[in-house]
């Protein structure tokens, strides 16, 4: 396999270079580069199997490149910003890295890349630059707070205080930590787009967890994982085959 990393530090390039060597000796880092400039003459010129690419150059928002240069390679991003949409990373690139670069996390991603490879799915995927681009000039706003009727009187709760997310019967719930249940005008897709993705997951079609609500979790057949959240749950929370590998993912940062 042949990469490429786009960074304008030499310490974290240098130090990423030495952690895919020591990951994988039969990758081989084919340049090393510094700016949007440099970085979209190469590109111009030449291609490779994967990018590790940094999101702020010495001359911009990494972005910018593919304002450029049309590109078809799979990225895998690399940040000291978690602020910078996070969501927009997982849907549009084959993975995302938060400094500094842990050497497991590394290697969830480069078997990701190898594993969608193989099945050539990525080829099917396609990166919506103009959506990244947009959600770094516009950062997205999570919701802080939802507005929940409790009898006859309405509540303002925040979300910070909400455990986790369920449907039942057609209808969307929350559980507070304090174990109140509330129903909510939201479907879970909405949800997924307007929480905080460093806190919330979602494990399958019913269930959107917060990571502090996690308590065990157990493995099952076929790689799934069964959670006991707290407060506990009547409805079993399993994370689903399709999600696991990302939920891990989602944990170890």
């Amino acid at each position: 396999m042949e990469v490429i990393i786009i960074e304008d530090e030499q310490i974290a390039s240098d130090s990423l270079e030495q952690i895919i060597r020591s990951t994988d000796s039969s990758i081989r880092v084919l340049a090393k580069i510094e700016s949007v400039r440099n970085a979209v003459n190469w590109l111009i010129n030449n291609t490779c199997d994967l990018i590790f690419l940094d999101i702020q150059l010495s001359d911009g928002i990494s972005f910018t490149i593919f304002e450029q240069v049309e590109v078809k390679i799979p990225i895998i991003f690399t940040t000291a910003y978690d602020q910078y949409a996070i969501k927009a990373f997982k849907l549009n690139s084959i993975d995302y890295l938060l400094k500094p670069i842990d050497i497991h996390e590394l290697k969830q991603s480069l078997f990701k890349y190898k594993d969608l490879h193989t099945s050539k799915s990525y080829e099917s995927k396609v990166i919506d630059f103009k959506e990244l681009i947009e959600s770094i000039r516009n950062p997205v706003q999570y919701q802080s707070r939802f507005m929940v009727y409790a009898g006859q009187k309405i509540r303002s709760v925040k979300v910070s205080t909400i455990a986790y997310f369920y449907t039942r019967e057609g209808s969307v719930f929350f559980c507070t930590n304090e174990g109140k249940q509330y129903d909510i005008d939201h479907t879970l897709d909405k949800l997924e787009q307007i929480l905080n993705p460093t806190f919330f997951f979602r494990i399958n079609r019913q269930f959107i967890v917060n990571i502090e609500a996690i308590d065990q979790m157990h493995p099952m057949s076929k790689s799934r994982l069964k959670l006991d959240l707290k407060p506990a749950s009547d409805l079993e929370a399993v994370v689903s085959f399709n999600h696991v590998q990302d939920f891990k993912s989602w944990l170890n940062r």
